[in-house]
């Protein structure tokens, strides 16, 4: 099937999805985090490997917040049709980045903690899961 807007307005469009301050995903889990009072985390740490979403400095953990397009996600990430050459190589280029930037953090001793952007569903399974890093268990 052919692309319906030019070159141009593609372009512009891809350029207008915001990496930052999706409310979905990262605004929503500013909300849930400042609602059950977890301090002790910065936001887009531009100088960190990888620029996880969140990070804790003082417990050493990198917080990514993922979308399922772009990082492939298993369950939800629908290809395009058109321009596969393109798409499938970015989309695997993504989840060899985000491997290691994983082992990046691991080998300096810190802990990593993926959510997925459908988590954000099922906030409690995510905090539970943040809670239970940050105790240390």
């Amino acid at each position: 099937m052919a692309d319906k807007h030019t070159k141009i307005q593609r372009s512009k469009n891809m350029a207008s999805i915001r990496s930052v301050g999706n409310k979905s995903t990262e605004m929503a889990l500013i909300s849930l985090l400042r609602h059950n009072k977890i301090t002790g985390w910065r936001r887009h740490s531009k100088k960190a490997a990888g620029r996880p979403d969140f990070i804790f400095h003082k417990q050493k953990i990198a917080l990514f917040v993922d979308g399922c397009f772009w990082h492939g996600c298993k369950k939800h990430c629908i290809m395009p049709k058109s321009n596969q050459k393109y798409w499938e190589p970015k989309i695997a280029r993504n989840k060899a980045r985000d491997k290691a930037v994983n082992r990046h953090y691991k080998i300096a001793g810190w802990q990593i903690l993926r959510m997925w952007e459908h988590d954000m569903k099922r906030p409690e399974k995510m905090l539970l899961k943040l809670t239970a890093i940050l105790a240390g268990k």
